[in-house]
């Protein structure tokens, strides 16, 4: 996969750019200003980057940038698909910012967010920028080359770090809180058997008020009880069950003149059913009930605790149930928490874990260090640095961390005899420029982004360096595609492309715009760069000679 295509509109000082790109080595040169890493920019934005406003040109409403990925590998076809988006050839990304700061993204059509603009971005770019030597004097990006080569995850490690750490503090807290956490107990132990006296279940004050309001009203109970029953079944002619019965046998004489009779006496016949039947309910209602004064006092007492604990606990009564259980449950936490054994027990095996994964780890970087120092030591011969060496130091760490128990540090020696020294106390900005520039060019070739971008890595560098900082490059465009951002004619004379970034002033502002440069107009360019805007034979003789020169060494590599 490379990238073969990208579009801005109204970004920083580009109104509207479309531009082709090709497999090999492209540079991009232009003058002081132009915009030279405006591409880049675009292209860390489109990715994932934190968008603000001020990325849209002035004037503008919003920034729009697309790119274009010819070919999807095996390992970025299963992440678009366990990602949810359709695998479609090419691959298309798209990212708008809008004066508002609001920003979308696409993937293949479909809407994506930054953190997945930014994963997948690893799988198609891989940068390496102006500054990087920087990075040499921080010890985790340090320990990440490292791990990087030797191809170790160190997230797996982490989490056993993490899993010890927390074992670590509860088995802390358990120590340091021996007494207070006793007192818990007791406090909770005591409310705890006070209300299990009582042992209060989950619906029970509702259940007992009902009960309680039954017994109370038990003779009113009886006596209506012992009325509905008289209007049903009155022995004179205004009990309820007579006067159905009398009404349906006046429908029934008449029912073979009239069919609404015979429907209406139907309906009187299921009258008369249910009537009687709650009639028979009735009586063994009153046979079976009675005033229960002995359990209505029983309903009281066992109200009237309910009553004193919620008010004890300030509590309504109806949560009894849910504060018990409440109670139960960080008891058994606390019995938990001063299990010191078990807590002993936890944090020796976590830590067990972790160190035995440390060692594991420890010993591939071990092995890998020296590999990836003479790997870099190779690449120095050819940048100025001729007889110098690199070191990869692995030693332990002062204290155990979630990236392990090592300390790794790079150390150089700039010139023969010399003793090799930390990467930060090298003195000369220009040999960090170009140790960063080794690195970049060894460590290149350890990831699986099929497109390599180098944002002036070749700063403080010149002459026959300069001429194999580009050899190196053309070197790496016959595998992979590689883009670098430039000020070095020496670099710019080895490229397979030539992309020229010029700014251009008039009424409405300044706009920056980049295009392809033929065979003159790279000549023009390579002669601009040896000797500024004022071209002469000379430098144009010159230039032809550099461009005939890197064709040569090409032909004959």
């Amino acid at each position: 996969m490379a990238l073969r295509r990208i579009a801005l509109r109204d970004f920083v000082i580009v109104q509207a750019l479309d531009l082709d790109l090709h497999a090999g080595f492209t540079v991009l040169t232009g003058e002081t200003g132009a915009g030279k890493s405006i591409l880049i920019d675009a292209l860390q934005l489109l990715l994932g980057a934190r968008a603000d406003t001020g990325v849209i040109r002035e004037g503008a409403e919003r920034t729009d940038l697309c790119a274009e990925f010819d070919t999807s590998p095996a390992a970025l076809a299963a992440w678009l698909d366990e990602a949810g988006f359709p695998q479609d050839d090419p691959l298309l990304l798209r990212r708008t910012v809008d004066l508002q700061g609001k920003s979308r993204a696409w993937i293949n059509g479909i809407p994506a967010t930054a953190a997945q603009m930014r994963a997948l971005g690893e799988h198609l770019l891989d940068i390496h920028g102006q500054h990087a030597w920087q990075s040499l004097t921080r010890p985790e990006a340090v320990r990440g080359l490292l791990d990087a080569y030797a191809g170790v995850q160190v997230q797996p490690l982490g989490a056993l770090w993490t899993a010890w750490r927390d074992a670590q503090k509860a088995l802390a807290h358990a120590r340091s809180a021996q007494d207070s956490l006793q007192q818990e107990r007791e406090r909770l132990q005591w409310q705890i058997g006070e209300v299990d006296k009582l042992a209060p279940r989950e619906g029970e004050w509702d259940e007992l008020n009902a009960s309680h309001a039954r017994l109370s009203n038990a003779q009113a109970l009886l006596d209506n009880a012992q009325g509905a029953l008289m209007a049903l079944q009155g022995e004179d002619a205004g009990g309820a069950l007579s006067a159905l019965a009398q009404a349906r046998q006046l429908l029934q004489v008449y029912e073979h003149l009239d069919e609404s009779f015979r429907a209406l006496g139907e309906v009187l016949d299921s009258c008369i059913a249910q009537a009687d039947d709650v009639a028979h309910s009735l009586q063994g209602y009153l046979r079976h009930a009675e005033p229960d004064p002995d359990a209505l006092e029983r309903l009281d007492a066992r109200l009237s605790q309910w009553l004193q604990l919620a008010r004890r606990y300030k509590r309504t009564p109806a949560e009894l149930p849910g504060l018990l259980h409440g109670w139960k449950e960080a008891l058994r936490r606390l019995d938990d928490a001063a299990d010191l054994a078990a807590l002993e027990a936890a944090e020796q095996a976590h830590g067990g874990a972790y160190l035995k994964a440390a060692r594991a780890l420890s010993q591939k970087r071990a092995k890998a260090a020296p590999g990836l120092a003479e790997a870099i030591t190779e690449a120095m011969q050819g940048l100025g640095m001729t007889g110098g060496r690199f070191e990869v130091q692995v030693g332990r760490a002062a204290e155990p961390g979630a990236h392990g128990l090592d300390q790794v540090a790079f150390l150089v020696s700039s010139h023969p005899g010399m003793t090799p020294r930390p990467v930060g106390k090298v003195a000369s900005g220009g040999e960090l420029s170009r140790i960063a520039l080794a690195i970049s060019v060894t460590t290149s070739t350890l990831g699986e982004a099929p497109t390599l971008i180098f944002d002036e890595v070749d700063s403080g560098v010149g002459g026959a360096v300069a001429e194999t900082v580009g050899r190196l490059m053309q070197q790496l465009g016959r595998s992979r595609q590689v883009l670098a951002v430039t000020h070095l004619p020496q670099v710019a004379a080895c490229a397979d492309h030539h992309l020229v970034v010029s700014k251009h002033r008039h009424v409405g502002g300044t706009t920056s715009a980049v295009a392809s440069a033929g065979a003159e107009q790279r000549v023009a360019e390579i002669a601009r760069m040896l000797g500024g805007e004022h071209l002469s034979p000379t430098t144009l003789a010159h230039a032809r000679e550099m461009l005939g020169g890197a064709r040569a060494a090409t032909a004959a590599g």
